[in-house]
């Protein structure tokens, strides 16, 4: 890599083809994104896109994409299924003191208006 100097204060670096070569063929491994190779080698992902589509061009065989996760539903097990679902829960603690109170949500106003005036 050379810096092309030209209008001061302004660089613009320079790749060699050998390291074109060896980011584009980083890129041809299966489950390596374009992403992750460019900003390991601290080149901008676009570049390093340009320089693929280019190699393609050129008759190259072309990257393949990351193969995306299969999507599959997995049950998580609740932290507290006792507990109705939809309840409006409030814990206060104070010191070592500690105070729950669990309302129903069908009664939300009531659980605001009682915490409202508690609160005062």
């Amino acid at each position: 890599m050379s810096i092309k100097q030209g209008m001061p204060g302004r660089r613009r670096r320079r790749h060699g083809e050998e390291f074109k070569a060896r980011l584009v063929e980083e890129c041809r491994k299966p489950g390596v994104s374009m992403a992750s190779v460019a900003m390991a080698n601290g080149v901008n992902a676009n570049l390093l896109r340009n320089w693929v589509v280019r190699q393609t061009k050129a008759g190259a065989a072309p990257v393949a994409p990351v193969a995306a996760a299969k999507a599959e539903f997995i049950a998580l097990p609740l932290a507290d299924s006792a507990r109705a679902v939809g309840d409006i829960r409030v814990e206060v603690r104070r010191g070592d003191a500690t105070v729950t109170i669990t309302w129903p949500a069908s009664a939300a106003s009531e659980c605001a208006a009682w915490l409202r005036a508690w609160l005062r």
